[in-house]
Formats: C-alpha cells, sequence, structure tokens
C-alpha cells in the first residue's frame, strides 16, 4: 500500500513523454482486442532519477501483468537505442512520430499483490511487513533472497505434511509396538552394513573373514612393489621409523618379527602396508585430492580406499567424498580383520585402538560385532607391559552377538 501511494494514473496516453509498447515474456499475444493498458507515473518529479520511472499494467481473463522501466527485470535495449511509433493518416497521407519506450510484462501473481486495506497491514507480522518492504524498495540482492526463503519455506512445509502423513499411516498400520521391535532389529542389522563379508558356517578360522574379501587378487599384486621394503628391514630401520613416527605401533611391532621365508615376509609385509594405509586414511574427513594417499600408493589401492571407504555428500555445489562415522567404523572392522590374518587369529584390540585414536568401548562393540572372543592380557614388552590390553581371538563355534548399552535398553522397553 505504501508503495502504490507513490504513483498516480495518467489515462491520456499522449501526456505521456513516449508510447509504451509492450511484450509478453512468458509468450506472445494471441487477440490484443480485449486487452486494457494502465500506464502510472512517478508523483516525485522534483527527482531526477524518478520523474521518468513508469509502470504499466494490463489484466486478462487469467492473468494479470506488469511492466516497469527501473529496478530489476529492466529491459536494456531502452538504454541502447530508441523505439519510435508512427501513426499514419491515410486521408492525409502524413505519418506523426512519436518517441515509444519498450516494456517487459510479467504475469503479476496473487501473492505478489500488494493488499490495499489498511487493517489488513495492520495485522501482519513483523517479517510479513519487513518483506512487504523489501517487495517494494528492497535491492535485487534482498528480493533474490526473499523468493529464495519462500521458495524453501513452502518445500519445508511440504515435506512435513508428507512425512507426518506418511508416520501417521505407518503407526496406524503396524502398531506402536511392532515399529519398536523393529527398530531394535534394525540395529542389529545397521551394524552389520560395515563388516567384512562373513562366513557364518566356514570350518575354519581364516574362512570366517576371506582374505580375498578383504584383499583382492589384483590388489594384493598391486602392493607388491610399496610393501617391498618391508621385507628385508634392519632393526636400525624399525629404529629410525619408530622415532619418525612415521608408521602405527602395530605395524612397528610387526615388522620386528618378520618370516625367515621369503613368500611368507613377502605376504606379511603386504599386509602390514595395507593395514598402515587403512589406519592413516581413517584421519581423513573430507578427502579433497584425487591421490588421498599420495603417488607412492597404488592406483588400484586408492581407487579402493575412496571406493568402499568413504561416503558421497554434496557441499558447496559439489559431490565430496567424506569419512563419516559408519566408514571409519568399516575401516576398524577390515583392520581387525586384516591383524586376525596377520597374526594367527588372536590380535592386540589395544594397540589397534590407540593406533586408530579410537575409544575402548567403540573398538571393542566393533570386535564383538565381528563375533570374536574378548579377553585380557598383560601388554607385549616395549608397549606398557604393565597394563592390561584386550585380546580379541576368533574362535569357532562363533559367539552370538549381543547388542550393548542403548540398544539393550530399547529392546526392554518393548
Amino acid at each position: 500500500m505504501a508503495a502504490a501511494a507513490r504513483w498516480c494514473y495518467r489515462g491520456d496516453p499522449q501526456e505521456a513523454q513516449s508510447a509504451p509498447l509492450v511484450q509478453f515474456s512468458n509468450g506472445k499475444l494471441q487477440n490484443s482486442e480485449n486487452m486494457d493498458f494502465t500506464l502510472y507515473k512517478s508523483k516525485d518529479a522534483s527527482n531526477p532519477r524518478k520523474k521518468h520511472q513508469r509502470i504499466l499494467t494490463s489484466e486478462t481473463d487469467r492473468l494479470s501483468y506488469v511492466g516497469k522501466n527501473f529496478g530489476s527485470g529492466v529491459l536494456k535495449c531502452n538504454s541502447l537505442c530508441r523505439y519510435f511509433v508512427g501513426v499514419l493518416d491515410k486521408d492525409a497521407g502524413q505519418m506523426e512520430v512519436y518517441n515509444a519506450e519498450l516494456f517487459n510484462m510479467q504475469p503479476l501473481l496473487s501473492d505478489d499483490l500488494i493488499d490495499d486495506d489498511p487493517s489488513d497491514y495492520q495485522n501482519k507480522s513483523y517479517r510479513e511487513k519487513v518483506d512487504s518492504c523489501i517487495e517494494a524498495f528492497g535491492t535485487n540482492k534482498q528480493k533474490r533472497a526473499l523468493n529464495s526463503r519462500r521458495m524453501h519455506q513452502v518445500g519445508s512445509e511440504t515435506l512435513n505434511v508428507a512425512v507426518t502423513k506418511a508416520a501417521e499411516n505407518i503407526i496406524e498400520t503396524k502398531g506402536v509396538a511392532a515399529l519398536v521391535s523393529d527398530a531394535a532389529q534394525d540395529d542389529l542389522q545397521d551394524v552389520s552394513l560395515f563388516l567384512p563379508p562373513c562366513q557364518e558356517d566356514a570350518d575354519r578360522p581364516e574362512n570366517v573373514y576371506r582374505f580375498e574379501d578383504i584383499l583382492s587378487p589384483a590388489e594384493y599384486e598391486a602392493l607388491q612393489t610399496p610393501a617391498a621394503a618391508f621385507v628385508s628391514i634392519t632393526p636400525e630401520a624399525i629404529l629410525q621409523k619408530t622415532e619418525e613416527k612415521s608408521h602405527c605401533s602395530f605395524v612397528l611391532e610387526e615388522l620386528k618379527s618378520m618370516p625367515l621365508s621369503e613368500d611368507r615376509a613377502d605376504h606379511k609385509a603386504r599386509c602390514l602396508w595395507f593395514l598402515d594405509a587403512l589406519i592413516k586414511f581413517s584421519f581423513q574427513k573430507v578427502i579433497k585430492k584425487k591421490h588421498a594417499m599420495g603417488p607412492d600408493c597404488p592406483h588400484v589401492i586408492n581407487s579402493k580406499l575412496m571406493k568402499n571407504f568413504t561416503a558421497l555428500t554434496y557441499n558447496n555445489g559439489s559431490l565430496q567424498n567424506l569419512i563419516s562415522a559408519s566408514m571409519k567404523a568399516k575401516i576398524t572392522a577390515y583392520v581387525i580383520a586384516l591383524a586376525l590374518h596377520i597374526n594367527n587369529f588372536q590380535t592386540d584390540l589395544t594397540v589397534l585402538q590407540r593406533d586408530m585414536k579410537l575409544r575402548e568401548n567403540r573398538i571393542l562393540e566393533i570386535a564383538k560385532a565381528m563375533r570374536l572372543k574378548i579377553s585380557k592380557r598383560k601388554g607385549p614388552s616395549g608397549l606398557t607391559e604393565d597394563e592390561d590390553h584386550k585380546l580379541a581371538t576368533l574362535s569357532l563355534p562363533l559367539p552370538v552377538y549381543k547388542p550393548s548399552g542403548s540398544q539393550r535398553k530399547r529392546k526392554k522397553m518393548t
């Protein structure tokens, strides 16, 4: 209403400084005989910028249209060239030429109209009044932000209605008790999503988590070159790596007891190199580089890490590879499985927990989900031998996994 008061109607087109020409932004006009146009001009004649401002309005049976020669949406061609309209007098054979101005007519939706009733304006909230001011006097940036917020608000309301209706239908169909029971069962299934494939009917421990499911033959072959330095490593080199902390404690301890057989040493070296790469990879959060583990990491190994141990997310207009909490749990499970193969299916969880900077409860829960037996023993020599360490053993038959903590409590509620 405040914006409308700044304009007055000019009924006679001859009084205008230039004749209005129109084009419609949403299509071509098929029949112009039933169209009525109204031209408004600014009353602020003392202001050199505003005295030439014009608004042209029109109505059809279906829509209202508005065009203006200022603000956003104005045609730049009016400032680059001049338009003229010629009126031919057929009897006299003469033509009168008038200046013309092109207006781009855009549909005016009902939500964009300003209410003329003062009482309705007073009943509006503060936010609605500010939005009205932005519509009338705001900058282009403010108007774009307003439109974006309104579109988001409409989308959120539609989504909330759809979700609420869907939830009501599910509760009505299944009942609350059944839903709580299903949620508890889903927790068990969710845990298994990040575990290596488990062969519950295996006849030997090495077949429960098969080595081929951790490293494929092509990936195992690609590790030969980077792991070659581990095969014949000297005690001096191990001491230097320990001082530099270039590898995790688990790897450094295992390097001290490499097999004498060249084939077995080569196999263990490849396993240790990949385990070390997994632990280093788990410390990253958002993968920004194409080669996350550097140029020394084989391409097939880098592709495996990106494909199997990251989640794809959309952020700031681009896709990113993210190591989420569930992905870190998956990496932990594969590290434990690989450590079991290295250590004859018994490994020190406390060492792995500290290498991966995890809470003890977290790695114990993952180990229990992998159907491992947990026990205690004194720490190995050189690694806090006076402290109890948690030991994980893979043995047959596999124990039954019983979730702990909040999952068990939620089951009791049923």
